[in-house]
């Protein structure tokens, strides 16, 4: 009797525990322990955001639904606005705008659209370990959507980055679906950027808005320098544990948009997208035995499956609400490159959807950048001089970037050991083609030779994978990236 008893004891305790320990796990958790973003760095993001929401427009010109203080942009630097018409269903709609105020050519690519089959079909098309890419796995239709975009686009990009003088950054910015599209075009073009006309790799940026799940961990590392994911997490109900989904929808721009609200699900369930909006209509069903199942799950066994898929790249982390506080305090914006512990636990809070949509990632990250700014401005009427200077930011932002490598080869992470042979070799590259161009400065420079028909980005990712006499798929050092099927 007394061993049962003993049995008993142990199980209630264990079971509390862990009831404890869910119902009480809030979204600031996850980056308890990161150091705080910067202006600089995170300024992009809140006119980024703007962007996105313009897409949603008809009519810059004449804008029906605009955020707070407008879209702030020129309808004239406007080159390109397709819709769903122009895009054939192969792609979200998307926006290319360049700023010549910033220097910066900017594609925004929007999110997903509810009454669009389209767009299901682009999340649907990907099975566990289906789609092997540069090292690692990436979501297959995702993928596909980025090579078509690539094809499309690519030429006009091009020429648009040299005719303004080569020294505009290149800036991809896509929100829920439109973030693991744009995620994966910032891939492919990092590993081709001389069909771009030669385009530096430090002026390639991503930003990742809500950001799906689209690339396996040692992808997700080996792209912090060039992608980075704002997540937002704001309101919370920590003391619920059932998972209520409030699915708001309004009319905007004669469509229906999913508002998800703050503490956003996506980048955190491992479970495949297709998964997830085959069961739309039972997602709180879906998201508690998930939730239960990957208690189960140890970590390095999550870590040591390369077919696991991740939110891509350097993470922002949005922060305004904490545990057993009342009210709402200033956002304050975290950001680390996370190997271990990214993301991994879905917050058993009634809010949980309710987290993803763009309208409020961007009143949220202007509210954080002006609490920056205001900072900034005090610093600066001090004469002691700032915590972190710029210089000094940029260093510790690569020193980041190569630990958080080191450190995923020394949780054995699948393929991690081989991206840091290829990120030495791309170091080395890059070091011996300044080096040149110093020497030549004088001479006139050489364009890259690209065919009268415009690149096939189809065929140069074909390229960059090879096959062993088993017909294994392994990875081409010599084009800095493995084969996709």
């Amino acid at each position: 009797m007394s061993v049962c008893c003993g049995v008993e004891c142990v199980v209630f305790l264990g079971c509390s525990r862990w009831a404890w320990k869910r119902c009480t796990h809030v979204g600031s958790d996850d980056s308890e322990t990161w150091p705080s973003a910067t202006y600089d760095e995170f300024e992009p993001v809140p006119r980024l955001g703007r962007l996105i929401l313009a897409v949603y427009e008809t009519d810059l010109r004449n804008p029906q639904f605009p955020p707070d203080g407008g879209y702030r942009l020129n309808p004239d630097w406007v080159l390109k606005h397709a819709d769903y018409e122009q895009t054939l269903g192969r792609s979200p709609p998307y926006l290319i705008y360049a700023d010549h105020d910033r220097k910066e050519i900017v594609m925004a690519i929007r999110g997903l659209n509810l009454v669009k089959d389209s767009d299901y079909k682009l999340l649907l098309d990907n099975r566990l370990g289906m789609q092997m890419f540069d090292g690692g796995y990436v979501h297959h239709g995702l993928l596909k959507s980025a090579v078509w975009l690539l094809n499309e686009e690519s030429e006009t990009l091009r020429k648009v980055w040299e005719e303004t003088g080569r020294e505009y950054q290149l800036i991809l910015a896509g929100h829920s679906l439109g973030s693991g599209v744009a995620a994966l075009m910032a891939v492919v073009l990092v590993n081709h950027r001389d069909r771009l006309g030669g385009i530096p790799r430090n002026k390639i940026r991503c930003y990742a808005m809500a950001p799906a799940r689209c690339m396996s961990l040692n992808l997700a590392v080996k792209y912090a320098d060039v992608i980075h994911s704002i997540v937002l997490q704001v309101r919370l109900s920590i003391f619920s544990p059932q998972i209520v989904v409030r699915l708001e929808c309004e009319i905007r721009i004669r469509e229906f948009r999913l508002f998800v609200s703050q503490d956003d699900f996506l980048p955190r369930t491992g479970t495949p997208l297709e998964d997830i909006f085959k069961s739309i209509f039972c997602l709180p069903c879906l998201i508690f035995l998930v939730c239960l199942r990957d208690t189960f799950i140890p970590e390095g066994r999550k870590l040591k499956d390369p077919r696991r898929l991740y939110a891509p790249g350097r993470m922002y982390h949005i922060v305004e609400r904490k545990f057993c506080r009342c009210g709402r305090f200033p956002p304050e914006v975290r950001t680390a490159i996370p190997v271990d512990g990214r993301f991994e636990h879905i917050v058993l809070s009634c809010n949980a959807t309710s987290d993803h949509g763009i309208i409020w990632i961007e009143k949220e990250a202007e509210k954080a950048l002006e609490i920056m700014r205001e900072n900034k401005s005090e610093s600066e009427t001090i004469t002691v001089p700032p915590k972190i200077q710029k210089l000094e930011r940029l260093q510790t932002i690569e020193k980041e970037h190569k630990d958080a490598l080191q450190k995923a080869v020394s949780l054995n992470i699948p393929h991690a050991s081989e991206q840091i042979e290829v990120e030495i070799e791309i170091e080395i590259e890059e070091t011996e083609k300044e080096a040149a161009e110093t020497d030549n400065a004088d001479s006139p420079k050489a364009k890259p030779e690209l065919s009268s028909r415009g690149t096939n980005w189809d065929e140069l990712v074909e390229k960059l994978f090879k096959r062993s006499e088993s017909g294994k798929l392994l990875l081409r050092k010599e084009s800095n990236s493995p084969q996709i099927q």
